[in-house]
Protein backbone atom coordinates (compact mmCIF):
# COMPACT_ATOMS: atom_id res chain seq x y z
CA UNK A 1 0.00 0.00 0.00
CA UNK A 2 1.48 3.56 -0.60
CA UNK A 3 1.90 5.78 1.89
CA UNK A 4 -0.57 8.38 1.41
CA UNK A 5 1.59 10.97 3.78
CA UNK A 6 3.58 11.06 0.53
CA UNK A 7 1.96 11.50 -2.52
CA UNK A 8 1.67 15.16 -3.99
CA UNK A 9 -1.84 15.27 -3.21
CA UNK A 10 -4.51 13.71 -0.93
CA UNK A 11 -7.87 14.93 -2.51
CA UNK A 12 -8.83 13.62 -5.74
CA UNK A 13 -8.10 16.22 -8.53
CA UNK A 14 -11.48 16.67 -9.73
CA UNK A 15 -14.43 18.37 -7.43
CA UNK A 16 -16.82 15.96 -7.50
CA UNK A 17 -14.15 13.64 -5.78
CA UNK A 18 -13.42 16.24 -3.33
CA UNK A 19 -17.10 16.59 -2.60
CA UNK A 20 -17.32 13.24 -2.18
CA UNK A 21 -14.82 13.25 0.57
CA UNK A 22 -16.20 16.47 1.86
CA UNK A 23 -19.62 14.81 2.22
CA UNK A 24 -17.83 11.79 4.20
CA UNK A 25 -16.37 14.14 6.76
CA UNK A 26 -19.96 16.25 6.98
CA UNK A 27 -21.70 12.25 7.89
CA UNK A 28 -19.44 12.26 10.76
CA UNK A 29 -19.73 15.83 11.87
CA UNK A 30 -22.67 15.28 13.81
CA UNK A 31 -22.09 14.22 17.91
CA UNK A 32 -25.30 12.09 18.38
CA UNK A 33 -23.60 9.56 14.75
CA UNK A 34 -20.31 9.67 16.33
CA UNK A 35 -22.28 8.04 19.33
CA UNK A 36 -24.48 5.71 17.76
CA UNK A 37 -20.87 4.45 15.38
CA UNK A 38 -19.53 3.63 18.45
CA UNK A 39 -22.78 2.09 19.93
CA UNK A 40 -22.88 -0.33 16.76
CA UNK A 41 -19.31 -0.87 16.52
CA UNK A 42 -18.75 -4.19 18.35
CA UNK A 43 -22.27 -5.87 17.76
CA UNK A 44 -25.64 -5.30 15.92
CA UNK A 45 -28.10 -3.09 17.67
CA UNK A 46 -32.05 -2.42 17.26
CA UNK A 47 -33.05 1.38 16.45
CA UNK A 48 -34.89 0.28 20.50
CA UNK A 49 -31.55 -0.11 22.00
CA UNK A 50 -29.84 2.67 20.12
CA UNK A 51 -32.78 5.30 21.39
CA UNK A 52 -32.64 4.14 24.65
CA UNK A 53 -28.91 4.94 24.40
CA UNK A 54 -28.75 8.20 22.86
CA UNK A 55 -31.69 9.52 24.75
CA UNK A 56 -33.63 11.16 21.47
CA UNK A 57 -37.06 9.97 19.52
CA UNK A 58 -37.23 7.19 17.38
CA UNK A 59 -37.54 9.21 14.19
CA UNK A 60 -34.33 11.29 15.15
CA UNK A 61 -32.77 8.27 15.43
CA UNK A 62 -34.11 6.22 12.61
CA UNK A 63 -32.80 9.71 10.53
CA UNK A 64 -29.38 9.52 12.03
CA UNK A 65 -29.02 6.00 11.85
CA UNK A 66 -30.19 6.09 7.88
CA UNK A 67 -27.48 8.64 7.28
CA UNK A 68 -24.85 6.80 8.42
CA UNK A 69 -26.44 3.46 6.42
CA UNK A 70 -26.74 5.58 3.39
CA UNK A 71 -23.31 7.11 3.79
CA UNK A 72 -21.87 3.42 4.36
CA UNK A 73 -21.05 3.38 7.58
CA UNK A 74 -23.08 1.07 8.98
CA UNK A 75 -24.84 -1.90 7.19
CA UNK A 76 -28.79 -2.87 8.19
CA UNK A 77 -30.59 -6.13 8.22
CA UNK A 78 -33.98 -6.52 8.71
CA UNK A 79 -35.82 -9.26 10.74
CA UNK A 80 -39.43 -8.86 10.88
CA UNK A 81 -40.43 -5.57 12.33
CA UNK A 82 -36.95 -4.66 13.59
CA UNK A 83 -34.15 -3.09 11.74
CA UNK A 84 -30.41 -4.18 13.18
CA UNK A 85 -27.64 -1.81 12.80
CA UNK A 86 -23.67 -2.69 13.07
CA UNK A 87 -20.41 -1.09 11.71
CA UNK A 88 -18.78 -3.52 9.29
CA UNK A 89 -15.58 -1.98 8.40
CA UNK A 90 -12.98 -1.93 11.20
CA UNK A 91 -11.54 1.31 9.17
CA UNK A 92 -14.42 3.64 11.09
CA UNK A 93 -13.37 2.80 14.56
CA UNK A 94 -9.33 3.92 13.64
CA UNK A 95 -10.79 7.12 12.17
CA UNK A 96 -13.04 7.59 14.55
CA UNK A 97 -9.89 7.12 17.26
CA UNK A 98 -7.52 9.02 14.83
CA UNK A 99 -10.13 11.94 15.07
CA UNK A 100 -10.33 11.69 18.60
CA UNK A 101 -6.51 11.77 18.92
CA UNK A 102 -6.07 14.31 16.52
CA UNK A 103 -8.81 17.21 18.58
CA UNK A 104 -7.11 15.85 21.80
CA UNK A 105 -4.42 17.46 21.12
CA UNK A 106 -6.14 20.62 19.57
CA UNK A 107 -8.70 20.88 22.02
CA UNK A 108 -8.04 24.32 22.60
CA UNK A 109 -7.69 25.64 19.20
CA UNK A 110 -11.11 23.63 18.12
CA UNK A 111 -13.11 25.12 21.40
CA UNK A 112 -12.05 28.35 20.87
CA UNK A 113 -13.20 28.30 17.17
CA UNK A 114 -15.76 30.45 15.73
CA UNK A 115 -16.24 29.73 11.90
CA UNK A 116 -17.28 25.85 13.09
CA UNK A 117 -21.48 25.31 14.99
CA UNK A 118 -21.24 24.63 17.99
Amino acid sequence: MTDLRRTATLLPTDPTGRAVIAKFFRALGDPTRLRLLEFVLHEEKTVTQCVEHVGLAQDRVSSHLGCLAGCGFVQVRREGRYTHYRVVDPRVAELVLLARSLSADNAAALSDCMRIDR
